[in-house]
């Protein structure tokens, strides 16, 4: 039986429930908006600390980096994105949770050959270049006084 492209638009668009537009937005601009509070929340408390600009932007991102992976790893950050859409895209926790993603996947097949290797996968060859970069350059800066 063959159909034509009409037809089979018309059978698509009937399975396909529509998308409620509207309310994914709002959820999204929520969501979203929500992280960035957290952050600001954040440099708030960095700022109040008494820690300068520079190391506060780095623990705040550091924070949101952390605080993703790790809800990403106990299964509550996709429950979020379900619900949020686009909203949990934003950046920095996008990009944390595309990184953690990949590597639970794969923990079956072992901690080295699935989960070390996979982390690397997507994003995770810029997260370790960053941290291990960051890491010398702060020892370095550190003995030789450059800070």
């Amino acid at each position: 039986m063959s159909t034509t492209k009409k037809q089979y638009k018309k059978m698509t668009e009937a399975a396909t429930p529509n998308s409620p537009k509207l309310k994914n937005l709002v959820k999204a601009f929520l969501i979203g908006g929500t992280v960035c509070l957290i952050g600001q929340g954040f440099m708030y408390v960095f700022e109040r600390l008494g820690l300068d600009e520079e190391q506060t932007r780095a623990l705040t991102s550091s924070s949101l980096i952390v605080i993703t992976a790790v809800l990403t790893g106990i299964g509550v950050f996709d429950k979020i994105a379900k619900h949020a859409g686009a909203g949990t895209i934003v950046p920095i926790t996008g990009f944390a949770n595309s990184v953690v993603s990949p590597a639970i996947e794969f923990k079956p097949e072992g901690r080295v050959l699935g989960t070390g290797a996979r982390i690397f996968s997507i994003a995770g060859p810029v997260i370790a270049y960053g941290c291990t970069a960051a890491f010398v350059y702060g020892i370095v800066c550190y003995i030789f006084k450059l800070y």
